[in-house]
């Protein structure tokens, strides 16, 4: 059994439209408008600000608004929380973004960090006019955060010549502010060995879609012997008895319908490169709703693999974050459904038991 040394971080992703509504993910992408629920976004931040959640999560895509320049937007009603910005490397430039991150850094002292992403379809990415493979998508993203650590650890001039990318001189005069840090904290996302291969080199943490402990523990092992930290992602379904947070589940892909079971058909060809997302609908297609007690998959063929779901009371939900925290996942990013609600309840439930566990093992 791993120390309790180090406390467990919880993470919400903001979703790009839909924050009061517990079937989001069922919506055509091509029908969102990512500017209708701002207000509702900043309302979330706020509750995630005063509820103790450390960092926000704003994804990146063609049906979401520009996640660095929400950032400084939500930054500015917001004290505490930090907000991770995702980032593909293959539609900016490195010494762009250092410049772009570090501006944040000095404007919102220093709550700012970077969930970097590959991007699950080559389609979208090439309307952003990249057009590598999956594997040189990679590839590209390795040389790119070997420019961006030069830069954060003030080797500039930087001259860097690799095989898929290239510049001479490059400086950022505005340095990143975050107390002793010289850049921020780099969260890679994905659920391949090449995305954790990248988290080993360059980042802080791997961020991989969830699973059972059994499933999880070899593929952070990696990870964790480098000396990095694990996250899952999960959405969370709480309600004060486990017959209820059952009931609630069942209620959603209800309201989901066959609509959002169509959208997701086409969504699961498009995101094929994808080894995460295919890898989480193909449990989801399984005979075993339940693979735990906690562990949910009946929503991923209406809402995709985002609605991977911890499933129970506020204890049950507690015990199943520690089995993950024994295998070493000390990093957790949630969906709610809604958010509106379940990011409060999850802070005022969930949150306070964890830290109470936390203290009681800690003084053991």
């Amino acid at each position: 059994m791993l120390e309790p040394a180090k406390p467990m971080r919880f993470h919400w992703s903001v979703p790009g439209t839909g924050a009061a509504d517990a079937t989001r993910g069922a919506q055509d992408r091509r029908d969102i408008d990512p500017m209708a629920d701002l207000d509702a976004q900043l309302e979330l931040c706020r509750l995630a600000d005063r509820g103790g959640i450390d960092q926000l999560l704003l994804p990146i895509g063609f049906h979401r608004a520009d996640p660095i320049t929400l950032a400084t937007h939500f930054a500015t009603a917001t004290r505490r929380v930090r907000f991770m910005v995702a980032v593909r490397p293959g539609i900016i430039s490195p010494t762009y973004l250092v410049q772009q991150v570090n501006t944040v850094s000095t404007l919102t002292g220093g709550r700012v960090a970077i969930n970097v992403v590959a991007g699950y379809s080559s389609q979208e990415l090439r309307s952003y006019g990249d057009f590598r493979s999956h594997d040189d998508r990679f590839g590209y993203s390795d040389e790119f955060w070997t420019v961006c650590r030069a830069l954060w650890n003030g080797e500039d001039p930087v001259d860097f010549h690799g095989r898929y990318l290239r510049v001479e001189g490059a400086r950022v005069k505005v340095p990143f502010a975050a107390g002793a840090r010289r850049g921020p904290e780099l969260f890679f996302g994905g659920s391949s060995e090449l995305a954790a291969g990248l988290a080993v080199k360059h980042g802080d943490a791997l961020l991989r879609i969830g699973g059972t402990p059994e499933e999880i523990a070899p593929r952070i092992q990696p990870v964790l012997a480098a000396g990095r930290e694990a996250g899952l992602l999960f959405s969370i379904i709480a309600r004060p008895s486990r017959d209820e947070a059952i009931e609630a589940g069942r209620a959603l892909i209800e309201s989901a319908g066959a609509r959002a079971r169509r959208v997701q058909d086409r969504f699961r060809k498009e995101s094929a490169e994808s080894i995460g997302f295919t890898t989480t609908y193909t449990l989801g297609a399984g005979a075993a709703d339940w693979p735990k007690p906690y562990l949910w998959l009946g929503a991923i063929p209406f809402l995709g693999p985002n609605a991977l779901a911890l499933v129970g009371t506020p204890d049950g939900i507690t015990d199943a974050l520690f089995e993950y925290r024994r295998i070493g996942v000390t990093q957790f990013l949630f969906h709610g459904r809604p958010d509106i609600e379940s990011l409060p309840y999850f802070c005022a439930e969930i949150l306070p038991r964890v830290r109470e566990r936390e203290q009681a093992m800690a003084s053991l």
